[in-house]
């Protein structure tokens, strides 16, 4: 009998662990998996986009499973646990950001149980985290790109040859320095000499086997959300400004979780033909790399110069006070109204 029938365990499961399970039916109510936490660095903002997404769920009328992986990448009730009630789900949301959520890997996992998500598949995920992938795709359809190169192998530990990388590539202080994949702004650095470029390849390297070197873009930061709906139609919400917290470097981690000094703007006060610009080559980002349900895509307006894109973000952060709900506020829609087009366009999808 399939999983649908009378005696599914994975659903006998479900109704042993959430008792008001069997009563959630018609009117489109559906069960609605949250997976949170994974085991990359940003398994703390992971937790606060999943608490957010499961209230606005049950706001909705649906029943939210909420499923955690822990910091050490296990499910908290038990992987095979975790099977049954995903397959016994309408929909998943993954809400994980990092390495082991937003990679691609989650994405393989549910594929391989036939459970519906939201978001990007596999190839769109895996290359959406892995900055210099992006990069290399954007930059072969003639979308602009920051300026950069990577460094792997001994280039992470013979200074000569990272520098005369840097020399070829017509890089010079001051540079950011920033791991591969990843997000969150851990283990990113402004170096503004050799010492602090050799610390921070250090940094940046430990989070992972590549490293990106870039050109500082003075400017604007810029970012757009992008959201696929039900009928296929990709929009986006009006443009954010990032005003970082001056007292830090950059906008990096503190600024963007523990400074109330840092300034979202919404909508951001560009002039209409920029505001164009940016919208189009943001859903051309969403669409080269095969993008769906939903990312960021975030820019740099240099003072003299055109736009750059700096990286996306194929589930980027996602408690109400994120950018990605801000932006589609401006738009109108609420933060439990997004999450429903998200959950509808993964069922229609599917």
């Amino acid at each position: 009998m399939g999983r649908m029938g009378r005696h599914d365990p994975a659903r006998d499961l479900l109704r042993h662990r959430f008792p008001g399970a069997q009563d959630v039916r018609g009117g489109g109510a559906m069960k609605v998996a949250v997976v949170m936490g994974g085991a990359s660095p940003e398994h703390d903002v992971s937790l606060a986009s999943g608490k957010g997404i499961v209230k606005a769920v049950e706001l909705l009328g649906h029943m939210a499973i909420p499923l955690v992986i822990d910091a050490d990448g296990n499910w908290l009730d038990g992987q095979h646990e975790a099977i049954e009630i995903l397959q016994a789900c309408d929909v998943t949301i993954p809400a994980l950001h990092g390495e082991g959520g937003e990679d691609g890997s989650l994405q393989g996992f549910l594929d391989q149980l036939h459970v519906p998500y939201v978001g990007s598949g596999i190839a769109a995920s895996a290359v959406g985290l892995d900055k210099r992938l992006t990069k290399a795709v954007l930059k072969a359809h003639g979308i602009p790109v920051t300026p950069g190169v990577t460094l792997r192998g001994a280039e992470l530990t013979d200074t000569e040859a990272a520098l005369q990388k840097l020399k070829v590539a017509g890089l010079d202080f001051p540079l950011f320095v920033k791991p591969a994949n990843g997000g969150s702004s851990f283990g990113v650095t402004r170096a503004t000499n050799l010492p602090t470029l050799l610390a921070a390849i250090a940094e940046a390297a430990a989070f992972g086997p590549q490293v990106l070197v870039e050109r500082e873009m003075a400017g604007r930061e810029i970012d757009l959300a992008v959201l696929e709906f039900p009928d296929g139609r990709v929009e986006t919400a009006p443009a954010l400004e990032i005003h970082a917290d001056p007292e830090q470097p950059f906008f990096n981690a503190t600024a963007k979780y523990d400074s109330s000094a840092t300034r979202f703007v919404v909508p951001a006060r560009i002039d209409p033909e920029l505001a164009v610009r940016l919208r189009r080559t943001a859903i051309d980002v969403f669409e080269v790399l095969g993008c769906e349900g939903l990312a960021r895509v975030d820019f740099f307006v240099p003072r003299d110069g055109e736009p750059v894109v700096n990286e996306i973000n194929t589930f980027p952060g996602f408690t109400p006070a994120s950018q990605f709900p801000r932006m589609w506020a401006a738009a109108g829609l609420s933060y439990a109204e997004v999450v429903n087009t998200l959950i509808r366009t993964a069922v229609a999808r599917a």
